[in-house]
């Protein structure tokens, strides 16, 4: 009877034992289910690494070159215009002839009074004569009459002398329009045979001077490069299609206060408006191959003088006057690792508009930053990693 009764108690303490494990077994397959199924819950993040390196400022901007110098030359005779000697883009000199006038109705009003001065002086000489006869005679009342009308015809033909030369130099001043200065011919808007329509007949930029473009930058940007006035600076010139490009020196000459824009990032965050300091700046180039109208454009890059750690802006979150990040801090655990976001504030940074250089209490280069969440995160949320 013992020796029947053994193997009976072995196999119960078996089937309990295996039992056990069963119910262990379940029990752990729920609990990592439950686990499973409560992580697909959690907000999926993507992460990045800071890394420890400069930041490399960008400045870029571009333009069209117009002369910094230009004169509009206008028609003051009012006459139709005879003969455009120029076109766009001309050089030209100093005193050179660009337009012609038709002057025939000047020249024949000219005319006109040269003979009015001809007849006052045959007049002046029949004055002359009678008041010899009257002198004769000895009339002294009429002897005072022919002096008075003699001294008023030397007055009108001085008069008429003074009209002669005033409508000869109105002639030889605009029957031509002359180049004030060096220069480039930007715009002809003179027609032969036509009117002047009450615009500038002609547009010369001095070539002396240079040429000249404008764009708009963040201060802060223009700060952390160090433009300053008198900088020089390479500039692309792209001519004419078909041409190709060159680099020429520019200079910086002004710089000076724009319109300040809205930072819409820090609006998308936390409703904020930011405006961010502008500066609009502009270059000039004095080359003498130049005209005007060519596009060119600038590119200046220059690192930061210090390193740090380098974040993307994406994963800065702005609230009121705080900047922070959300870090990775793992959690390990006998049922598997979790992770948590945690909050790091931002005490200081430099930005390039893209990336930033941070400084926190907290944060180092092999720890993971989040860069994207699929639901909104607040310090302690459990998260999974994408």
């Amino acid at each position: 009877m013992e020796t029947t009764g053994v193997p009976a108690d072995r196999r119960r303490k078996k089937n309990i034992r295996t039992a056990f494990l069963l119910l262990l077994g379940v029990l752990l397959f729920f609990t990592f289910f439950s686990n499973t199924l409560q992580s697909l819950t959690l907000p999926k993040v993507t992460t990045v690494k800071p890394q420890t390196k400069s930041l490399e400022f960008t400045l870029e901007g571009s333009g069209k070159l117009t002369p910094v110098s230009e004169a509009k030359l206008l028609n003051a005779s009012g006459w139709k215009v005879r003969q455009v000697l120029v076109k766009e883009g001309d050089r030209v000199t100093k005193g050179q002839t660009l337009i012609r006038y038709d002057s025939q109705a000047a020249e024949a009003e000219l005319k006109d009074e040269v003979a009015a001065l001809d007849k006052q002086k045959i007049a002046q000489q029949t004055l002359q004569d009678q008041f010899i006869q009257t002198y004769a005679e000895g009339d002294e009342l009429q002897i005072r009459k022919a002096r008075r009308e003699i001294e008023a015809g030397k007055v009108d033909q001085v008069t008429q002398a003074r009209k002669i030369a005033g409508l000869r130099e109105r002639l030889t001043a605009q029957q031509q329009l002359t180049a004030p200065f060096d220069g480039v011919v930007t715009q002809v808007n003179a027609i032969a045979g036509m009117l002047s329509a009450g615009e500038a007949d002609l547009v010369l930029s001095s070539s002396s001077k240079g040429y000249q473009f404008g764009f708009t930058a963040d201060a802060e940007l223009l700060s952390s490069l160090g433009v300053t006035l008198g900088e020089q600076l390479e500039v692309q010139v792209h001519p004419a299609q078909g041409q190709q490009a060159r680099s020429l020196q520019g200079k910086v000459a002004e710089i000076k206060d724009a319109q300040a824009r809205t930072d819409s990032a820090s609006a998308e965050e936390d409703g904020r408006v930011e405006q961010i300091a502008q500066k609009n700046v502009f270059i000039v180039l004095n080359e003498e191959s130049l005209k005007g109208g060519e596009q060119v454009q600038i590119k200046l890059k220059k690192p930061s003088r210090e390193d740090g750690l380098l974040v993307s802006n994406k994963v800065i979150h702005q609230l009121g006057e705080r900047s922070y990040i959300y870090k990775i801090e793992e959690q390990r655990g006998a049922l598997g690792n979790t992770f948590i976001a945690r909050e790091v504030t931002i005490r200081s940074s430099t930005t390039n508009g893209i990336d930033s250089i941070i400084q926190t209490d907290n944060l180092y280069e092999d720890e993971l930053i989040i860069l994207e969440s699929s639901e909104p995160l607040q310090d302690g949320n459990r998260v999974r990693l994408q």
